[in-house]
């Protein structure tokens, strides 16, 4: 298999394509979202003549100026218009809510940054190709390489039809690729509210070695320790998966988009080596809202210790999901590199592996 340049140099840019749209352009979602997309408008010249909400979802509001109409109202007022998403999701419903959508009308979900007020952009993207080629050479499966293919597509077009084609569960690359088992050292860097040690513990039957979890956000850090008390050789770490031991400004939202900002409350930030301080570890899992090299490097020492496996969120920015595969190559070299995409709209649940 072999990436294509000249069929993905011919696709059409999203925000392109909105900037010439022959038809009303309407922002599908509000909130941080949508203040993004405003930003990103007036830069390609996009004026947009509305924002709607799914009709269960109305309320009686405006944003930016704008009343926020139901799906049935800006169908009546506008006919036939281009519905730019604006949120992220991976709730069934909702997911099957925006498909029915994308049936109707001109669906685009622009590639915009989950960390910073960045966007994918194709001409960034197209100068970088050689990096691009190398990081898909490193891909170790058709899987993978399928994937990677499509998100390529779905980045630059903003067409679901594209990012569909990539889902997978994520509780088979848990079984197909890391393989947990009983022996594991686990080092879960961003461990949320313990999802991912629950799901680890489901496939070893409750076993491991030693488990820590790193969470900066107090709120979620207090909700893992409450869930997680029974667990024995288990290290809770109120702290920033960071490249050194320093201070940080985090902002946070008790949520999965907590993250280390320019402003906030001060929090500790810590290299996993330097937590560990030689100590052994098997599998380490990276999701910490955009310092993912950052944290990768802090590991470097441990990494090349003990060659664990790796698992890191790759769609905090446009372009981690090969910047970070090129990144893995170069921390655990020879490694087999897999990359798997979870269902969500858009493309928030990308992941690489490296075994």
């Amino acid at each position: 298999m072999a990436l294509d340049k000249k069929e993905l140099a011919e696709l059409n840019f999203s925000f392109t394509r909105l900037a010439a749209a022959d038809k009303p352009v309407l922002i599908y979602g509000t909130g941080n979202g949508c203040e993004k997309l405003f930003f990103v408008f007036e830069r390609f010249g996009i004026r947009p003549a509305g924002i709607f909400a799914s009709d269960d979802f109305k309320r009686e509001r405006s944003f930016h100026g704008f009343d926020v109409l139901s799906l049935s109202e800006a169908e009546e007022r506008y006919g036939d218009f281009y519905a730019v998403l604006a949120f992220g999701t991976s709730l069934p419903d909702v997911m099957e809510r925006i498909e029915g959508i994308a049936k109707r009308h001109t669906l685009i979900a622009p590639e915009l940054s989950v960390a910073d007020d960045s966007f994918f952009e194709k001409a960034v993207f197209l100068d970088d190709y050689k990096s691009v080629e190398k990081a898909y050479s490193l891909l170790c499966d058709d899987k993978s390489r399928e994937v990677f293919e499509d998100l390529c597509r779905f980045k630059i077009t903003g067409d679901i039809s594209y990012l569909k084609k990539t889902f997978t569960a994520p509780s088979k690359s848990c079984t197909d690729i890391i393989n947990p088992t009983a022996d594991e050292i686990v080092c879960d860097l961003g461990a949320y509210t313990g999802d991912t040690v629950d799901e680890l513990l489901s496939h070893t039957g409750g076993k491991y070695r030693h488990i820590y979890c790193f969470e900066p956000d107090m709120r979620n850090f207090r909700r893992l320790v409450r869930s997680h008390l029974t667990l024995d050789n288990t290290d809770f770490i109120n702290a920033a998966a960071w490249d050194s031991d320093t201070q940080l400004f985090f902002s946070a939202s008790s949520g999965r988009q907590s993250a280390v900002s320019d402003k906030g409350r001060i929090v500790s930030g810590r290299s996993l080596d330097s937590y560990l301080d030689g100590r052994e570890v098997t599998y380490i899992k990276y999701d910490v809202e955009g310092a993912d090299v950052q944290a990768l490097l802090g590991s470097k020492k441990t990494i090349e210790k003990y060659s664990p496996k790796i698992c890191t969120a790759a769609y905090h920015r446009p372009y981690d999901f090969y910047r970070l595969i090129l990144l893995l190559d170069t921390l655990r070299p020879g490694s087999r590199i897999y990359l798997r995409q979870y269902p969500y709209y858009p493309s928030w649940e990308t992941n690489v592996f490296a075994v």
